[in-house]
């Protein structure tokens, strides 16, 4: 992906991270949809000093590519948009199951923490020539008050328990009724089964598990679809 041909705004936006920090586009296909990620090089020059071993809050989980994302990039790909329907990633890192969603002709918001990584966020939506896609600041802890959406999503964000509740508030906030959450995780992630036992006080909760393969290893990936019980 060239970044000459990104617009005037994401061109800006692409030279103030280079300048910071060593990037590189990443194509990604999904079926039929080509995305292109802006991804760091160099994961110490995010790290700035601090020590993931001994923080993991310190380690920036939105700068990989996750293989549960790449799952549910798959799923959404396979899923037809019906309508104008509006979906919300959550901690949506570098964006590829929303962007994967926007090629599928859903309207999105990309959601995070940080002004950088909506940043690369909007980066990846202009070099994937996606245009029905917004991004919002949003705090699990402080939420705005948000429209609903059809369909929330979220790849590997159970990291931390003490947000398993935020994130449940978030859900009531900004699922519409009828609506559908999609999750996916590396099925050994052992924050997982106490977040959905926390849950389906208020979700039916379904898991099907999908196997992904690497040259490292062969890993398991649980997606989770979560529907209201009233």
């Amino acid at each position: 992906m060239d970044p000459q041909t990104l617009s005037e705004s994401e061109r800006a936006l692409y030279d103030t991270i280079k300048a910071r920090y060593a990037v590189a586009f990443e194509p990604l296909r999904v079926r039929e949809h080509q995305l292109y990620l802006l991804k760091c090089t160099d994961l110490e020059q995010i790290l700035d000093g601090k020590d993931p071993l001994k923080d993991v809050s310190a380690f920036p989980f939105w700068i990989k590519l996750w293989e549960a994302a790449i799952v549910l990039s798959e799923f959404i790909a396979g899923m037809p948009c019906e309508g104008e329907a509006g979906l919300l990633e959550l901690g949506a890192g570098l964006g590829a199951p929303g962007l994967t969603a926007a090629a599928a002709g859903y309207t999105v918001t990309l959601s995070d923490y940080d002004e950088m990584i909506l940043d690369f966020e909007r980066i990846n939506a202009a070099a994937s020539h996606l245009t029905n896609v917004r991004f919002m600041m949003l705090d699990w802890l402080n939420p705005p008050e948000m429209e609903r959406y059809d369909v929330i999503l979220g790849a590997e964000i159970l990291f931390r328990k003490e947000f398993f509740a935020p994130l449940l508030g978030i859900f009531r906030k900004a699922l519409k009724p009828g609506g559908v959450i999609y999750l996916a995780h590396d099925a050994k992630r052992s924050s997982l089964g106490p977040f959905l036992k926390m849950a389906e006080q208020e979700y039916r909760i379904a898991a099907m598990p999908r196997k992904l393969k690497s040259l490292e290893q062969d890993k398991t990936i649980l997606l989770t679809r979560l529907q209201p019980r009233h």
